[in-house]
């Protein structure tokens, strides 16, 4: 089952992972194995992906942040082959998102002796530009023919749990949810409040905008720490905001309701 209907589906710039995904989840399809355990799978694949930045084992870094994007897709594509959608499984991979992207840059800055406060912004910046290909993206699912509605455009209040969760579980994960991603969301809806009126999305538009997923964000994290730009990383992920303006303004200006 795909996110999108086959009109809407467009070239992902983020999703590489997604056939290694798929492979690694019909592996999984008949066995006892559920999404959650490969949410944690993924997250361990984060936590040695730090382990190695500080060792400064740099590719070895880059191996694990590109298998945990592959691991990340996986999932999602366990949960559609077992047809057990879950918000806890969706709000448990977005909070592990977060985190794992936090530390990330942390390790980074202090690795690289990057001070703090770049680092903090770099972070905002990661999660603006996630949380806007999220924003345009969750829109055009939730419009699209028979597109995936796990994640709504507006998250405001918990939902009902479904099939196989407790309504305790989704409440605790999405009070969590709400504090790590509530700002980012705020922030880009009052940018571009009117952006839910559009009918769709055209694909060129969202390719370009896929360079903000957080697959592309950690490929290019993952390209410039074998490099030796570890000093650059941070500053990049701060300039790299200002394309939120620039998407936003194309929106606005070319794609109105």
């Amino acid at each position: 089952m795909s996110k999108l209907h086959a009109s809407d589906k467009f070239l992902d710039l983020s999703d590489y992972g997604r056939s290694f995904g798929r492979f690694f989840a019909l592996q999984l399809k008949e066995t006892r194995f559920t999404p959650i355990h490969v949410t944690l799978l993924f997250g361990l694949s984060g936590l040695l992906a730090l382990y190695s930045i500080w060792n400064q084992s740099y590719i070895a870094a880059a191996f694990f942040i590109v298998l945990k994007s592959g691991i990340d897709a996986a999932d999602g594509e366990l949960a559609r082959l077992k047809k057990t959608p879950s918000y806890v499984g969706r709000y448990l991979d977005s909070i592990f998102d977060i985190v794992l992207n936090f530390l990330f840059l942390m390790m980074i800055c202090y690795v690289s002796k990057t001070p703090f406060w770049v680092a903090l912004l770099a972070f905002i910046g990661l999660q603006l530009q996630g949380t806007l290909y999220n924003y345009y993206y969750v829109i055009l699912r939730n419009k699209s023919v028979g597109g995936d509605t796990t994640s709504k455009i507006f998250e405001y209040k918990t939902p009902k749990a479904l099939p196989g969760e407790t309504q305790k579980a989704v409440a605790i994960l999405f009070g969590l949810y709400t504090i790590c991603y509530g700002a980012f969301d705020k922030i880009i809806h009052t940018l571009d409040p009117e952006a839910y009126k559009v009918k769709t999305f055209p694909n060129w538009f969202m390719t370009l905008l896929s360079v903000y997923g957080l697959g592309f964000q950690l490929l290019i994290i993952a390209l410039m720490l074998p490099l030796g730009w570890i000093d650059y990383i941070a500053p990049f992920f701060i300039g790299y905001s200002s394309l939120l303006f620039i998407l936003i303004g194309i929106r606005k200006t070319v794609l109105k309701p």
